[in-house]
């Protein structure tokens, strides 16, 4: 009875290693997939790029340059789940590229308001849908 216990508790250890080592060559040979980001969220991050930069000319009080005709592929670019370009999504990326226009016409007194109003549009649209980023958009906010 004794050799049995013993047989039994140095014997688990081993059965449950064997299983742990099956699983391990499972997941080896299963292939890994990276992930491929749409042609909105590229365009997003070019977007989020592009209005960083934007930000610290506002900040430095530098010329702002010109708006990038780019930001116009929000209207035709993929998006990652296509059931998300709806009326709330259209009605919304038009706002955006009118608040960004607004940014290069404003006047030096108004421009640091009218960026904090065209990241507010973008927050906006991603409460509605893709929640995710928002707390990054949020640091574009100049305070």
């Amino acid at each position: 009875m004794k050799k049995f216990i013993v047989l039994i508790l140095f014997g688990l250890p081993i059965l449950s290693c064997n299983s742990v080592k099956k699983e391990e060559v499972k997941k080896a040979n299963e292939e890994l997939v990276m992930y491929q980001f749409s042609e909105m969220a590229l365009l997003m991050e070019e977007m989020y790029k592009t209005n960083e930069v934007l930000k610290n000319k506002i900040i430095n009080n530098e010329d702002v340059g010109e708006f990038s005709d780019k930001f116009l592929n929000i209207h035709s670019a993929i998006l990652t789940d296509p059931k998300d370009r709806n009326d709330s999504f259209e009605i919304f990326s038009k706002a955006f590229i009118e608040n960004q226009q607004a940014i290069f016409s404003a006047s030096q007194n108004e421009v640091k308001d009218q960026f904090n109003i065209m990241v507010n549009t973008c927050v906006a649209c991603h409460k509605t849908t893709c929640l995710g980023p928002i707390p990054r958009i949020e640091k574009l906010l100049i305070k």
